[in-house]
């Protein structure tokens, strides 16, 4: 039988997931199991390039691998696996950055915006080096393709360069890896902007149908609709961008004609949209769920899955450590 391509990709530990990093990210990464072999982890290396109280990493860990259970992941189709407990990705991070030029790292894109965003004024080493720190967690396991939004493509091409790079120097280890690119869709808050926890307007996988109800009801609409009378355009307004995700086609064409012509109310088209949202992220909270009341479980998942990825990594530290002859 054919070995299949690797994916991989990562998620910083942050805690529970939302819906808008579901239909990101996590909901592909599900999909992708079924052709690929996929090798997910949490990045908590990743969190210390902008923080230092890492007090609440090792709980949202697990909050975060209840979730992408929850969500479909299968530790018997994926590797699940954390990144600290794969040491060879720091061993792998500091050769690369013997090789790569800092103006490499200068030109990623999101390495000014995040100083920019958080007011960074000293930036440390591991923010300019993270992108370097991803190219090594890709290229530790040859992974044949990297699935990502389009804001994210600079990394991998940058990743690209460094096996480039690494290969020339040295012998020929690395493959260069592609871009599998993720089309995310416009994911709303209940407040109208991009759904994100920092603004306190997400709606999260391991919330209740009460809750997600409790949430919707009140979310902002077009704002010309000031009275049930007044007519509105469902092409501006958030609740209408969710029915693009979660709303079949005869009922959405229903919710936009009553929206135009003011025969039905933004109640009316929230009942909808949840009559059709709830049930599928309810399955999810209910195998979260399962998972999130036996956290060894999730535990004892990861550290095997961590196993399984460090024997791989040995693998691919001993051809770079016969590539960079360094000892007697």
């Amino acid at each position: 039988m054919a070995t299949r391509e690797r994916v991989l990709s990562g998620m910083r530990p942050s805690g529970r997931l939302h819906l808008g990093n579901y239909l990101g990210a996590l909901a592909n990464w599900v999909t992708l199991q079924d052709d690929y072999d996929c090798f997910y982890f949490s990045a908590d290396w990743h969190v210390l390039t902008d923080r230092t109280d890492v007090s609440d990493v090792p709980a949202n860990t697990i909050e975060m691998a209840a979730d992408w259970l929850g969500a479909g992941l299968d530790p018997q189709r994926s590797t699940l696996f954390i990144q600290s407990l794969v040491p060879e990705h720091a061993e792998l991070h500091l050769l690369f950055s013997m090789v790569t030029p800092v103006s490499w790292l200068e030109r990623v894109p999101t390495y000014r915006e995040r100083i920019e965003q958080q007011e960074i004024t000293s930036p440390s080493y591991g923010l300019l080096g993270y992108p370097l720190l991803q190219s090594a967690d890709i290229l530790m396991y040859k992974a044949r393709y990297v699935p990502v939004g389009i804001d994210q493509a600079p990394h991998v091409e940058l990743t690209r360069e460094v096996a480039r790079r690494f290969n020339n120097a040295f012998r020929p280890v690395f493959p260069e890896p592609d871009v599998k690119l993720t089309e995310i869709p416009k994911v709303p808050g209940t407040d109208g902007r991009k759904m994100s926890k920092s603004y306190g307007n997400d709606i999260e996988l391991a919330d209740s149908p009460e809750t997600i109800r409790a949430k919707v009801r009140p979310m902002v609409t077009d704002p010309a609709r000031k009275r049930r009378t007044d007519p509105g355009n469902p092409d501006i307004c958030p609740v209408f961008d969710l029915h693009k995700i979660f709303t079949p086609e005869d009922d959405r064409q229903y919710v936009a004609t009553g929206c135009r012509t003011a025969g039905i109310g933004c109640l009316d088209c929230k009942d909808v949209l949840l009559k059709h949202m709830t049930p599928p992220l309810a399955a999810i909270r209910e195998r979260r769920q399962a998972y999130a009341e036996k956290p060894d479980t999730i535990r004892q998942i990861l550290t095997e899955g961590s196993r399984r990825a460090r024997a791989i990594a040995q693998q691919t530290m001993a051809e770079v450590r016969d590539a960079v002859k360094l000892t007697p």
